[in-house]
């Protein structure tokens, strides 16, 4: 590996914002990429892969380095200590003088013997980790330190998975089928996928093939009238709206109007006509659909521990204070939007966490809170170490008002 000073400061610059000024790290790199245009395709990779490394590894890397505060020194020898973990011959620049490689060995040898700081766990999370998942904590945390595959939903309102996999071959893209996920196509190699003209006309979208078994397992028919309550930018209702062969209504709720208007965007790319956005400014908007839906899907605000895989940064986020706050919000929203599902209709309550804090046990709680008026039909969980997302999902069924 070559470094070279303007992409290794761009890497120190996305550390800085993400660890000093708590910016989301996907947000930043892709500013901070555009600052030069001159930067290739290998500049561009160095930048993302080396910043999305050392904040996945940021404890484990940290306490090798001895840093105990983030300023841009520190950051400095945070990297070179990645290198010398990571068996790279780091440049020899002044900022780097300061990294001790024997002392960094030692401390690495000494520290892979403490399951959080070799995985990069906060001390909370991991404590919690032990405590709701006592069996598969471990296995599951490993697993969320691998790199995310990247998987394509084909969008069958303009083509199918096997057409898809054939044109993307036709530009040398390989892809590989799942059995168990009809529309995905995994890459067999990373690359800039929004460049593709396929996507730019809406041949597919980027969503993970965990994500993708939520919309079917809420066995949408052609003709329905479904509601996604927490739609955000809409990646869910554009698979219902393509499940649903654009016949029926899919209207799209959401708190925020900007992720709406990305919404409309995308549904215009792929060519799904079906699809209502429906900005929440008011109570009133909820009451106005009481026993409107056939379908109700509540994909809820979430810790997203299932998906640290995408994005490592949240570790450095989440806080026991913000996991209570939403899980109030899971049971609130159940509360409030579950009267707009039809007596006979399905619901499905899912989440992107591994929790059960946030899954079974919320799900439990509602049917207990009315019993009588809605059953519990099926679960599934989807686990990190089976290679994709963590993801849980309730299909629940309503029996009366």
């Amino acid at each position: 590996m070559r470094f070279y000073r303007n992409t290794t400061n761009a890497v120190i610059q996305v550390l800085y914002h993400v660890f000093v000024e708590k910016r989301y790290a996907d947000k930043v790199i892709e500013s901070v990429l555009k600052q030069d245009p001159r930067w290739g395709a290998r500049d561009r990779r160095f930048v993302a892969e080396t910043s999305y490394e050392i904040i996945r590894w940021w404890r484990l890397i940290s306490e090798c380095a001895e840093v105990t505060e983030v300023t841009e020194a520190s950051l400095w020898k945070v990297l070179g200590t990645w290198c010398v973990i990571s068996d790279i011959e780091p440049p020899a620049w002044e900022e780097l003088h300061a990294v001790e490689p024997n002392r960094v060995r030692k401390n690495y040898d000494r520290l892979q013997q403490i399951f959080k700081v070799r995985e990069s766990i906060p001390d909370w999370m991991d404590k919690l980790g032990y405590a709701e998942l006592p069996d598969r904590w471990e296995k599951e945390m490993r697993a969320l330190n691998e790199q995310a595959h990247v998987v394509m939903r084909a969008n069958t309102l303009k083509t199918t998975r096997l057409e898809l996999k054939k044109l993307l071959l036709q530009q040398n893209i390989e892809t590989h089928l799942l059995d168990w996920a009809p529309d995905a196509l995994v890459m067999d190699k990373r690359q800039n996928v929004f460049r593709f003209q396929l996507f730019k006309d809406g041949f597919f979208e980027l969503q993970d093939a965990a994500s993708q078994d939520v919309a079917r397992f809420l066995q949408v028919e052609p003709g329905m009238r479904v509601i996604d309550a927490c739609a955000g930018a809409g990646g869910k209702s554009l698979h219902l709206a393509a499940l649903m062969k654009n016949k029926g209504k899919v209207i799209a709720m959401d708190l925020e109007q900007w992720k709406l208007d990305e919404l409309k965007k995308r549904a215009r790319r792929a060519g799904a006509s079906n699809i209502e956005p429906k900005v929440i400014d008011s109570t009133k908007v909820i009451k106005r659909l009481q026993g409107a839906a056939d379908r109700l899907l509540l994909d809820v605000p979430c810790s997203g521990m299932g998906v640290l895989k995408r994005n490592p940064d949240a570790k450095w986020k989440l806080s026991p204070e913000f996991l209570q706050s939403v899980k109030q919000t899971q049971q609130q929203l159940l509360e409030s939007y579950s009267p707009m599902l039809k007596v006979g209709g399905l619901m499905v309550y899912s989440t992107c966490s591994l929790l059960p804090g946030e899954n079974e046990q919320q799900v439990q709680l509602f049917l207990e809170q009315h019993r009588g008026q809605f059953e519990l039909v099926n679960e599934k969980r989807h686990w990190p170490s089976e290679g994709f997302d963590g993801f849980y999902m309730a299909l629940l069924k309503k029996l009366a008002n």
